[in-house]
């Protein structure tokens, strides 16, 4: 067991230093405020403090993790090896940075409570985010700094235990239109036939009459071939159907109806289905309540996974009503249009409510991007940016999670990219 000192045990330093030490190094810690403890201790330890005792391995503490509210703060962001890194402290500390408070703003989106513009649909930015304006978007920087601090553990304590742990792979799976032209009736069937022929768009009638009339195949219908391919590997997939109103009219159905019933049962057997919430329950905790409901009365199980439509995370608003219901896992933690780790960790964290100061049992599962995020810009090196950062999610036994669109698999040469992706490379074998 690792022993810290700390003057006083905050709940900030409580939930950082486990998510640190407990959840990606995978050490046993405990905490102790007397020093006499801490001196007799004949284990690995390390003191948490302005000032060290003595000659014992101490990291300094910059303040964060002993204040409490919210407050504006400049941060001067450096390099430090490979990475970066923020919060400088002296030369008597074993690690340049104090990690756990840096660690501690980016877990806890300290940044996002703080006044910021937000985009039309009123979500936090990538833009305004400390990731993006430094560089360091792309990196978990958090399990980065965990891992050097273990170094210096080692180098100080060699016979210091750390568990074995090995890297996860979890795909997510939207699914917010289940089909593209059938089970939508009769009325946005005709809006799909009208739009598409104010713009020309023969082809695309064509296509939709052939599968309404009943020879062709709805290109959106990929869920045996989905199911095939999860069925060979060992890594996880959780789909997510959206049962509450579509933003868009034509692309709306009706959820009710027995073959998307049919559907998500036939999903629910052979992976974990999850909910994506409609942007109308973010405004009505009835429509919330609603939503959750029937999708358990559909799979005959409590919904324990779930991801906000248009990833608008209002903070602590949201997590504290999914809190409420009950809800363990949020999949939400993500920017839509921008690849990156959005907390900074490729590790699954529970959420700290910085208003009430506690951690909550809801555990947020962090997304490296989705398929939206890779624009026209990365096309020509997307595959290679992206098994990039799985190979460092990899190395630091992280969770390498990414969120596909079941229009994403459409048997198309323009999507030939995502299912390579999701059937070559992540769910190859397990790995």
């Amino acid at each position: 067991m690792l022993l810290i000192f700390t003057q006083k045990l905050t709940p900030r330093i409580d939930f950082v230093f486990k998510q640190i030490c407990g959840r990606i190094l995978g050490m046993e810690i405990g905490f102790t405020s007397v020093i006499e403890e801490f001196i007799s201790h004949e284990g690995p330890k390390l003191s948490y403090a302005k000032q060290p005792m003595g000659n014992e391995f101490f990291i300094q503490s910059y303040g964060l993790l002993e204040s409490s509210g919210i407050e504006d703060m400049e941060l001067q962001v450096k390099p430090w090896d490979d990475s970066y890194c923020f919060f400088s402290v002296g030369e008597r500390s074993k690690l340049p940075f104090d990690i756990f408070s840096a660690a501690f703003f980016l877990l806890s989106r300290y940044e996002e409570y703080l006044p910021h513009l937000k985009d039309e649909l009123g979500r936090y930015p990538a833009q305004e985010s400390l990731g993006f304006q430094n560089g360091f978007l792309s990196q978990p920087v958090v399990d980065i700094w965990a891992y050097k601090l273990k170094v210096a553990l080692q180098q100080a304590f060699p016979n210091i235990d750390f568990p074995k742990k090995k890297g996860t792979v979890h795909t997510l799976l939207r699914i917010d239109q289940p089909y593209r032209y059938i089970q939508k009736g009769f009325v946005r069937s005709l809006v799909g036939y009208w739009k598409e022929l104010s713009k020309l768009k023969f082809r695309s009638v064509y296509k939709r009459s052939r599968v309404l009339m009943g020879p062709g195949k709805d290109p959106y219908d990929q869920y045996d071939w989905l199911i095939d391919v999860v069925g060979k590997s060992n890594n996880k997939l959780t789909a997510f159907f959206l049962l509450g109103d579509h933003h868009v009219l034509r692309n709306g159905f009706n959820s009710r109806r027995e073959k998307i019933r049919s559907l998500i049962k036939f999903v629910g057997d052979y992976s974990e289905v999850g909910l994506l919430f409609s942007y109308n329950a973010l405004d009505s905790t009835d429509v919330l309540k609603t939503e959750k409901k029937q999708l358990e009365e559909i799979t005959h199980r409590a919904l324990s996974s779930s991801m906000n439509s248009d990833f608008l995370v209002l903070l602590p608003e949201l997590y504290r009503e999914l809190v409420e219901q009950e809800i363990e896992r949020d999949f939400s933690m993500v920017y839509e249009n921008t690849p990156g780790y959005r907390a900074g960790t490729c590790t699954p964290f529970l959420f700290y409510d910085l208003d009430y100061e506690i951690k909550t049992p809801l555990v947020i599962h962090p997304i490296a991007f989705t398929t939206e995020g890779f624009n026209k810009k990365y096309e020509s090196d997307s595959l290679q940016r992206i098994m990039d950062m799985h190979a460092q999610a990899m190395r630091l036994n992280g969770t390498f999670s990414v969120l596909f669109n079941i229009h994403d698999f459409c048997d198309q040469t323009g999507n030939s990219l995502w299912r390579n992706l999701f059937s070559e490379k992540l769910h190859l074998n397990g790995n």
